[in-house]
């Protein structure tokens, strides 16, 4: 099978476009579905080789399309890999339940996909290979696979099948007339005839009409793990014993195999876990820097996972100047946070130097541009006040709008997300012009990543402009952080952060 037909499904057409053509450039054919509705009702019509499903979808989510792709296909393995934003562990483990047989987080890495996709080859060759040779074993064999001896009450062999000297190693004319211990090592031979004159005598019958497990013997003294099931049948007045044995050899190596993969698994999460906390801890060492505990402001990071692709930031310059960033990272966890690293060490060492606005800007957008790999960039929102002339100045790049609210909680000014983020363009390219304004007193300048806006309820609505602004109108600015805070947290009603959150509310005096 060089080519497959795909069924990839998001709700999001430009994540579609560029799986369909990834996916075409691959030589595969593409079906394309926007929600899990739409997806049952393609693998339906289609019967696709694979599914590349997303999880948050309107309509049907990712879950429960899966689930019912899973209750559909009852004769054939249709594998199931889920793109999506969400990689807790808890969403791990409701997509292999839901059915998945693969996980894949967002942004997507192409290269992964791909070795995925031709391992999922191999396993469709593999099963494609393995109904074909089934088949054509079947037809000759009749269909029986596992070794079948019927003895007599004296345990003497009356009959095998053919797949009994395949198992064992003897022919039929060496097993027929012998004793049935001669298929069996230590104990077992010792006791069976004892067992079976137990047995004909009124004694219990352990084996009779339910399966065991034990060993076998071949003819070259191998011993190997074998399940029997016997059924006792009466034929010319006689008693007679059927067993079916199965050699069962290749699913105790499988089944040791996932013990080591089980093992090498946990090993391996360990030392994941030990590596993570010891990025976490210097995270934390250059986040929270003495900058922050500034009397004039207050912010808030929600983590979407472990580390955020948000950060806050502030300092003073020598001169008395405030400066403060907010940041938002392509993407989410650690390698969110590791973008974001070099724009803190280059921030607070210009911010000490009491460099402009625009100065920052460009030095932080040229180091982004030359480090960044295509297709990574980072949204931010950079402050400079002057709280002597009561004068500052704002650059927004890619973060939402940002705004200065008077004492009343009004809109004073509204300063519009007019500029690339920072690592897309070179400096040559970039329009780079903070906007100045000046402020009454107790204004405030907020800050937020655009995961505070777009925080969904448990209805799928969007926490949005109107429930920040709503929440700043009619309060004091010494309660305004709080009430936007108490506001988002309401509306979220305690449900996973699907993007990193983040909000700062600075006091200009």
């Amino acid at each position: 099978m060089n080519k497959m037909k795909v069924l990839a499904v998001d709700d999001n057409r430009t994540n579609l476009h560029i799986l369909q053509v990834f996916l075409k450039k691959l030589g595969h054919e593409v079906i394309l579905a926007e929600n899990g509705e739409e997806a049952v009702r393609r693998f339906v019509a289609d019967a696709p080789d694979l599914i590349l499903l997303d999880i948050m979808m309107p309509v049907m989510d990712g879950f429960e399309a899966a689930r019912r792709i899973k209750g559909l296909n009852s004769e054939r393995w249709t594998p199931i890999i889920f793109l999506s934003a969400l990689n807790r562990d808890e969403n791990l483990v409701e997509g292999l339940d839901a059915g998945a047989d693969d996980y894949l987080t967002k942004p997507v890495n192409f290269v992964v996909l791909e070795a995925k996709l031709r391992s999922v080859q191999r396993s469709l060759n593999m099963q494609q290979q393995a109904i074909d040779s089934l088949r054509r074993v079947q037809a000759i064999s009749d269909n029986v696979l596992d070794a079948i001896v019927t003895i007599d009450e004296h345990g003497i062999i009356a009959t095998v099948n053919r797949a009994t000297e395949r198992i064992f190693g003897w022919s039929t004319a060496e097993m027929e007339g012998k004793g049935i211990e001669m298929l069996m090592p230590e104990p077992y031979q010792a006791g069976h005839n004892s067992y079976i004159n137990n047995y004909l005598n009124g004694g219990s019958a352990r084996a009779i009409g339910q399966e065991r497990e034990l060993e076998g013997l071949r003819k070259d003294g191998h011993r190997f793990p074998v399940t029997i099931g016997v059924t006792e049948i009466t034929l010319d007045n006689k008693r007679m014993f059927i067993g079916v044995l199965r050699d069962v050899s290749a699913q105790k190596q499988a089944e040791q195999k996932l013990r080591d993969n089980a093992r090498q698994l946990q090993a391996y999460y360990d030392q994941t876990q030990s590596e993570q906390q010891l990025a976490m801890k210097l995270m934390e060492k250059q986040l929270h820097r003495s900058g922050l505990k500034d009397s004039r402001l207050r912010y808030k990071v929600i983590a979407a996972e472990n580390f955020s692709g948000d950060i806050v930031a502030a300092s003073r310059s020598p001169e008395g100047r405030c400066f403060a960033l907010l940041a938002d990272a392509t993407g989410h966890g650690l390698t969110a946070a590791i973008s974001v690293l070099p724009v803190l060490a280059i921030f607070y060492r210009l911010a000490r130097r009491n460099h402009s606005v625009r100065e920052i800007v460009l030095e932080l957008n040229q180091q982004l541009k030359e480090s960044m790999p295509v297709g990574r960039f980072v949204a931010a929102s950079l402050v400079c006040l002057d709280e002597i002339t009561r004068t500052g100045e704002i650059w927004v790049g890619g973060t939402p709008e940002a705004f200065l609210f008077d004492r009343w909680g009004r809109s004073e000014k509204v300063f519009p997300s007019a500029n690339l983020p920072l690592g897309i363009v070179d400096n040559a390219e970039m329009d780079c012009h903070p906007v100045a304004f000046t402020w009454s007193p107790e204004s405030q300048i907020v800050l937020c990543s655009d995961g505070l806006l777009e925080a969904n309820n448990r209805q799928g609505k969007q926490f949005g402009l109107d429930g920040l602004t709503t929440a700043a109108a009619n309060t004091s600015p010494s309660n305004r952080f709080t009430e936007i805070d108490n506001a988002l947290s309401q509306h979220r009603e305690g449900t996973v952060a699907a993007d990193d959150i983040s909000l700062m509310i600075i006091d200009c005096p």
